[in-house]
């Protein structure tokens, strides 16, 4: 549990809670247009009185446990320093079984594969979530139905081709509109209830037992629909270093739970009045001439759940390749201001082509409903069972206490896998090969990187050996600053040797710096450095950075001019090893693995980018490496 300081301000809290209505709740707020359509739609669930009801009250008992009772209140308690997410969970559960390796390693993979898994999330969210909205053209007028996949097209290019300038701006206004979209699911959904109250009964959970019992099979079936409501939960937990504990849960049980319970109450209302109604619930509540302009604010929350979920992708990408679980790429901050605004131009044309290829290969929000599910499912698996090794190794939480937490969503959220699974074939291995894809590189970076690792060390001499020896007849001193980036603290890096076997001198001083990446979100300036001095006017440091933090070398340096260490900006140079990876047939990685982290290796970003080191300042000496 974190020190993560909650707003105090009532209008902080007011604003933040309007924040969080746009970035935390635009997924899971715009899955009325799809979800009870795809419920009845399937085939499975006939648009009986009995199943509406049973229906509506299994979609409201399941909003009810797995977002209201898992997410708001248990899983948000499990914050890593007021950060949330699976990478935060990861390392708070990693931590929580430092000194178990065997479990350490397994929940490492497991942390991995959601991580992985998250990104096949992210190419349906967007494409089902947009193409949704857009099919409003084709219920307000039919004869648009050959525009809505162009349209679709054009909104989602529109969204990615936007990111690059950065969401400041436009970020403002996602509050406000969801606001609207809410108050409009509201208003959508009041006068259908009012016509026929009677399905308010669902409310009861015998419906919904009911339903399962005269209907086991068609109900474990139509799971698989029904987790479409509650896609998008992950979010709660994935935005809380945003936003904090509070905001989100005003914003939920005060505004979000029971617009999203009206609206589709509402359309179940409509449904026992016109069960043929059931070919686009959503719309068909509207009055006519309110349709097409209902079709303009959907298709405005769309894509702001997609934005949402896009800076999310960022965000986990940059948080990832911080914890070396992916290699380096380019990020670039679209704000002087907020340094979480983030664009990762691999990522989001990476994306945006998948998204592209889902639309194409889908065609409809019924077929790529499909699809959606098994990603979800996954992930909300695997936060269970993070939590529970946070709460019983971390918190110290009796065991029976744990399994009574965990155990029961354990339990719910298996058995909505396994109804998702059933659509493996119909559309869910997506999403699922994009997981395993991204899962295979990021498994292949981070065995690569150990195995890398492991042949430099092997290969290394002690950096005081070296310096001891070396002052026995000392070589020319030069003026200036030499700082030299050595991975592991106490090496010699390659990059002092191959200086003084080309070039035959030594600067005045000397800095072995070691950059290290904390699972942590945050860590402060009065923590960032620790030095240790080896004599000769040479000096081992560490920085220390969270995985949220910038690694900004030069700046973290700074620090040292108080301690009598100078650091000209024009007479300091940086010293990076660039290493050549060679494959070799052995113990390792199987050899197309070797070759697959070769080139990840190649073509990973620039570590001078990365570290923030000056361009005119940077020299890299290389050497190649067999693994």
């Amino acid at each position: 549990m974190s020190n993560h300081t909650e707003p105090r301000d009532p209008r902080a809290v007011a604003a933040l809670t309007l924040g969080a209505l746009g970035v935390v709740y635009g997924d899971i707020g715009t899955s009325p247009l799809y979800a009870l359509k795809e419920i009845f739609r399937s085939g499975h669930v006939a648009a009986t009185h009995d199943n509406i009801l049973g229906v509506l009250s299994l979609v409201f008992w399941t909003i009810t446990v797995i977002v209201s009772i898992k997410y708001v209140l248990l899983v948000l308690r499990a914050d890593n320093n007021g950060e949330g997410g699976l990478i935060a969970m990861l390392a708070l559960a990693t931590h929580a079984v430092r000194d178990r390796p065997p479990l350490y390693r397994l929940l490492t993979v497991i942390g991995l594969f959601g991580t992985a898994v998250f990104y096949g999330d992210g190419v349906i969210t967007p494409a089902i979530s947009v193409l949704s909205a857009v099919e409003g053209l084709e219920v307000a007028a039919p004869q648009l139905h050959e525009f809505v996949i162009p349209v679709t097209l054009v909104v989602l290019t529109a969204l990615f081709a936007a990111q690059q300038l950065g969401t400041g701006g436009i970020g403002k206004a996602f509050g406000p509109i969801t606001l609207v979209w809410f108050i409009t699911l509201v208003a959508l959904g009041v006068p259908h209830i009012a016509v026929n109250a009677h399905v308010l009964a669902a409310l009861s959970p015998t419906y919904a037992i009911d339903f399962i019992v005269h209907n086991p099979l068609v109900a474990f079936i139509g799971l698989g629909a029904v987790v479409l409501v509650v896609t998008g939960g992950e979010a709660l937990y994935a935005d809380l270093g945003h936003f904090g504990k509070l905001p989100i849960r005003i914003a939920w049980y005060g505004l979000v739970m029971p617009a999203l319970v009206v609206n589709y109450f509402g359309q179940g209302a409509m449904l026992l009045e016109e069960p043929d109604a059931i070919v686009n619930p959503f719309y068909l509540m509207a009055p006519p001439w309110a349709r097409l302009p209902l079709v303009f604010l959907a298709t405005a929350a769309t894509v702001i759940a997609s934005q949402a979920l896009i800076s999310a992708a960022f965000s986990v990408t940059k948080q990832a390749i911080q914890l070396g679980l992916m290699p380096r790429l380019q990020i670039r901050h679209t704000s002087v201001r907020d340094t979480g605004q983030i664009y990762v131009p691999f990522i989001n044309w990476g994306l945006y082509a998948l998204i592209v290829l889902a639309v194409a290969l889908f065609r409809s929000s019924s077929n790529l409903a499909a699809a959606y599910g098994i990603a979800v499912t996954l992930d909300m698996t695997i936060t269970t069972v993070m939590t529970f090794f946070v709460i019983r190794y971390g918190w110290r939480y009796p065991l029976v206490l744990c399994i009574a937490a965990t155990g029961f969503f354990f339990v719910v959220d298996i058995t909505f896998f396994l109804s998702n699974s059933l659509k493996l074939l119909a559309g869910g291995w997506f999403p699922l090969v994009i997981g395993i894809g991204m899962f295979m590189l990021m498994l292949t970076w981070q065995q690569g990187r150990a195995l890398m690792a492991e042949r430099l060390r092997s290969e290394t001499i002690d950096v005081r050996s070296l310096l001891d020896a070396l002052f026995v007849a000392p070589p020319t001193r030069v003026p200036g600053t030499a700082v030299f980036l050595v991975a592991d603290e106490g090496t010699a890096p390659n990059a002092l040797v191959h200086n003084l076997k080309h070039n035959k001198v030594l600067h005045e001083y000397n800095l072995f710096v070691t950059v290290r990446h904390h699972d942590v979100p945050w860590i402060g300036f009065d923590k960032r450095i620790t030095m240790e001095s080896l004599g000769h006017d040479c000096w081992q440091v560490v920085l220390n950075f969270g995985f949220k933090n910038d690694p900004d070398v030069p700046t973290a340096l700074k620090l040292l001019e108080d301690r009598g260490i100078p650091l000209p900006e024009m007479d300091t140079s940086y010293f990076l090893s660039r290493d050549i990876v060679t494959p070799k047939l052995a113990a390792g990685m199987s050899l197309w693995r070797e070759k697959l982290f070769a080139s990840m290796h190649r073509n990973a970003a620039a570590a001078a980018d990365f570290l923030s080191l000056p361009a005119n300042r940077v020299v890299e000496l290389g050497g190649k490496v067999e693994i």
